[in-house]
């Protein structure tokens, strides 16, 4: 069983500077959108206010944290063996405690796996050792590129060359994961690939790819766009395609956010030809409803339905490709003489409910306005861990969570 292990931190504060295309840089004021999580007739929460930016606290005592696990622990009790996921709001390996707070919980019998980190945090390799030691038995290194000098220019990394041996050391050791946000001119190309062959030489486990965010529609909602003006984000298309190009190339598995995982087929690998079979598990569908969703996401789940021969249901794109990053400012942009009377939209937007029934009835009719699940796919960051038949599965779940949202709220009009 998985805990979670909070260190807290502020990006920014807490992790040695931004890095140079850091998707929180530039954040001034935190603005409040609402959520699922708000009070009923009040906008604003903690989720959607400082846990948007990943600003909730800085970092937290040793003891709180380990208090904090330890109550997990006791509420499991009989869950089998429990792995501690290290993460926080900072870099983890700027977390002062780090070495002390894995040796607690190794004392406790508690493995830790170490989650999102640039390494900026590491001034002498021989950390990855002693983490190691203390029961650090998995890792995921945002590496950027196995160049130090690329890495103290855009990571503003002061130790490149210590923070990429420690890497080296965890590959030959534990199982790292690779990441890399690709900005292009900059980080792709030969330099992907000798990045690529250093990971795959060390022996990492695999490798994401995150494809750079620089406008409002690719998800920056908190008005710090650009991130840098003098480059543009590459096309969704072609970012695919390179996912796909270098996971042929290298022995260790490769895949990329939003897009794509060609092992499982993921995003939406039910809506695959070769999966159609599957579809057979999904539940009959008799209500009658709009689905809001992103510009990437919705021709996967419109040919979902198209092929469970469902003409109840359609599916409606906003111009954000991220739609648990769907604002009110998306709602407003919508033609709502394609949306139906009943309207479901993605359960982890930034959207009130108040906003959402306003913003979808301001035509003059009164539309039901439902949430679905948090979640219909499993996205290239988590499935790289995963077995084909682990994401269809879970989507299989959550397309049915989706349908029971589609019944319920479109059957109210009936």
């Amino acid at each position: 069983m998985h805990v979670v292990a909070d260190v807290g931190g502020i990006p920014g504060k807490d992790c040695n500077g931004f890095c140079k295309y850091c998707y929180f840089r530039k954040v001034k004021d935190i603005k409040v959108f609402g959520c699922a999580h708000c009070l009923p007739n009040k906008v604003g929460c903690e989720r959607c206010s400082k846990g948007v930016a990943d600003a909730q606290s800085e970092f937290k005592s040793p003891f709180e944290v380990i208090n904090t696990v330890q109550t997990a622990v006791m509420m499991n009790m009989g869950a089998g063996e429990i792995i501690a996921d290290i993460s926080g709001g900072g870099d983890i390996s700027c977390y002062p405690h780090l070495e002390s707070l894995t040796a607690q919980l190794n004392q406790f019998s508690i493995k830790s796996h170490l989650g999102y980190s640039c390494g900026k945090g590491i001034s002498d390799s021989d950390i990855a050792n002693r983490l190691i030691n203390n029961g650090v038995e998995e890792a995921t290194f945002t590496v950027f590129s196995t160049d130090p000098e690329l890495r103290t220019q855009w990571v503003k990394d002061k130790y490149p060359k210590e923070a990429l041996d420690a890497c080296k050391i965890f590959c030959e050791n534990i199982k790292l994961t690779g990441a890399s946000v690709i900005i292009p001119g900059v980080n792709d190309g030969e330099v992907l690939r000798q990045t690529c062959n250093d990971l795959e030489e060390w022996g990492a486990k695999g490798f994401i790819l995150m494809r750079f965010a620089n406008t409002f529609n690719e998800g920056l909602i908190l008005g710090n766009e650009p991130i840098l003006k003098d480059h543009e984000s590459q096309p969704i298309e072609e970012f695919a395609q390179l996912v796909k190009d270098l996971n042929k190339e290298y022995n260790f598995r490769i895949t990329g956010t939003p897009l794509c995982d060609p092992e499982t087929g993921g995003p939406f690998a039910i809506a695959k030809d070769e999966n159609e079979i599957f579809l057979q598990f999904i539940k009959p569908v008799t209500g009658e409803a709009t689905i809001i969703t992103s510009k990437i996401a919705a021709p996967y789940i419109q040919n979902i339905f198209d092929k469970l021969e469902v003409d109840s249901v359609n599916v409606v794109a906003v111009e954000k490709e991220i739609a648990c990053l769907i604002t009110k400012e998306d709602l407003e942009t919508l033609d709502l003489s394609e949306i139906k009377q009943a309207v479901i939209i993605p359960g982890r937007s930034f959207v009130h409910q108040l906003d959402a029934e306003r913003i979808l009835s301001s035509d003059g009719t009164e539309r039901v306005v439902g949430r679905g699940p948090d979640t219909l796919t499993v996205d290239g960051e988590l499935s790289i861990d995963l077995t084909d038949e682990n994401v269809i599965e879970r989507e299989l779940e959550d397309f049915n969570d989706l349908v029971d949202a589609v019944n319920f709220f479109g059957m109210r009009l009936k």
